[in-house]
């Protein structure tokens, strides 16, 4: 009952705020409202805008999540329409920001039990297998039972890695799109009053009204008719941009490929770059060196998913800086390396970066097996992952495949990665 009752509670204005683009939301407020407006929470604590100069002429926006009351909207010498139109859009605006929240706040506690269960199961399987060892002489049927039970649960723990890291990049691409939506939303409400407003003025100087051309000035037409083009070119960008990012998704996916087929890696690695770039922080940028190569055969699929995983740890190890990506060919290899600018790697853990369950972060906010699927992939395809790391001056992770590279099993190899410290 206590985590429904998590995913049940009210969400606060700043809790909304903080799902929400802020600068994106004062520009659109400014553009309605003018400079004399300020969001207050339900309680009256200023939380964003310029503020207004006195309390006369001062409108009050009530502002609702579902039915719920959550702050108020003041907004100084507006006119009414202009009140209406902004009171509309920003309950639309907070209700997707309650929405991806709610859809946050899921996907993390779904993701921290998924963590705990497996860890039980893993424990459990070695405990298990331990017993099983002191009976192998006599046992051995037995021994291969349980070796099976052991790797079908590792498979699981490679899918449930997989699953992880697709709900990631599926909460990002969900923020992405969103962004495009709501101010193609926007502009459609605001074109709706446009067209309004032309139908009335239409139809007084249809009927010949006299007071028609004072009509004309009071709805404003003019600005109607120049603003109306621009919002529809923002919406066909905003349209573009959701077609763009659905395209770079597909082909990070491979949706259209079969498990092995010859493939430029190259077009791999672009196509994890454009998923990527859209969830990129401010002050972090990519650059690549990108060598002509030869196709060779592999599971595109499984490739994406190792270059996906060692950008986001680039990522994740940064503050700012440059991802390095290259490509060449070198001693009858193709060899990617993927390099960051970030805190680097203790010396003391370097060698055990691979290990399953390892890792440095906080407790639900990783697995531990994104390393550890990522090289046996690459040693299903009979490559091998380099690393090379500094602390203080960043990681240098290099995948290295075979020109003549074929895709055998998801089962892990016996090649083990080369270390340089």
């Amino acid at each position: 009952m206590n985590e429904l009752a998590r995913f049940d509670r009210d969400l606060t204005l700043a809790e909304l705020l903080r799902a929400t683009p802020r600068a994106k939301l004062e520009r659109a407020i400014d553009s309605l409202a003018g400079n004399g407006w300020q969001l207050v929470d339900a309680e009256g604590v200023a939380l964003l805008g310029p503020g207004v100069a006195s309390e006369e002429n001062v409108a009050a926006i009530d502002i609702r999540v579902d039915v719920e009351v959550v702050g108020r909207l003041l907004v100084a010498g507006a006119a009414r329409e202009r009140i209406d139109i902004l009171g509309a859009w920003i309950d639309m605006a907070f209700a997707g920001a309650s929405r991806y929240q709610m859809a946050s706040d899921l996907h993390v506690e779904a993701v921290a039990a998924d963590y705990t269960a497996l860890q039980e199961k893993h424990a459990a399987l070695l405990a298990s297998e331990a017993r099983y060892r002191e009976l192998s002489e006599h046992l051995e049927q037995r021994v291969r039972e349980q070796v099976e039970v052991i790797e079908r649960a590792q498979r699981q723990l490679y899918q449930a890695e997989k699953m992880a890291s697709v709900g990631s990049l599926a909460a990002g691409m969900a923020h992405e799109i969103n962004n495009p939506i709501g101010f193609i939303r926007s502009n459609l409400t605001t074109a709706q009053s446009y067209v309004g407003k032309l139908r009335q003025a239409l139809l007084a100087f249809h009927r010949g009204d006299a007071g028609a051309a004072k009509l004309w000035r009071e709805l404003d037409i003019e600005f109607a008719l120049e603003d109306f083009p621009v919002l529809l070119a923002e919406s066909a960008a905003g349209a573009e941009r959701i077609a763009r990012i659905v395209a770079n998704l597909k082909a990070y996916a491979s949706i259209d490929c079969v498990d092995a087929v010859p493939i430029d890696l190259n077009d791999a690695v672009r196509a994890v770059m454009a998923v990527a770039s859209d969830q990129l922080p401010a002050g972090i940028s990519f650059e690549t060196d990108l060598q002509p190569l030869p196709s060779i055969v592999c599971d595109q699929s499984r490739i994406n998913q190792v270059l996906f995983s060692l950008v986001q740890n680039a990522r994740q190890a940064m503050t700012s800086g440059v991802i390095h990506i290259s490509t060449r060919i070198a001693q009858d290899e193709i060899r990617i390396a993927v390099r960051d600018d970030g805190c680097g790697i203790e010396p003391a853990i370097l060698n055990r970066i691979f290990d399953p369950f390892f890792t440095t972060r906080d407790v639900g906010k990783g697995m531990g097996l994104g390393l550890t699927v990522s090289r046996d992939i690459v040693n299903a395809h009979q490559g091998y992952i380099e690393v090379d790391s500094t602390v203080g001056a960043g990681s240098t992770f290099t995948v290295c495949l075979p020109l003549q590279s074929v895709r055998r099993s998801d089962a892990p190899s016996d090649h083990q990665p080369e270390i340089q410290p």
